[in-house]
């Protein structure tokens, strides 16, 4: 009987260790699934922006003088609106303590 109970002891830990090695190859197969995936999804966003970048720099054009002088007095413009809002600000702080 003990020789009986210590095969089927065997048996069972042998079988628990062949489910635990399927598990391990299962989960590494996942991982390198995953990862494979993750891989194709970074691969795609990196061509994907890199298209929109090259559709973007076509339909740009370069800015007349003009269009230029524009773009700098509003970009000064909105410079200058800010700085003094940050200046009001701190002067108002200084007054208050």
């Amino acid at each position: 009987m003990a020789h009986e109970e210590i095969h089927q002891q065997t048996q069972v830990s042998d079988q628990q260790q062949s489910q635990e090695q399927k598990q391990q190859e299962y989960e590494k197969a996942s991982y390198k699934e995953d990862k494979r995936s993750w891989l194709k999804s970074s691969w795609m966003k990196l061509k994907n922006f890199i298209t929109e970048c090259k559709r973007v720099l076509i339909v740009t054009k370069k800015p007349t003088t003009e269009e230029f002088k524009t773009i700098v007095k509003v970009s000064g413009l909105g410079i200058i609106i800010i700085g003094a809002i940050g200046f009001f600000i701190q002067l108002i702080e200084i007054l208050i303590k």
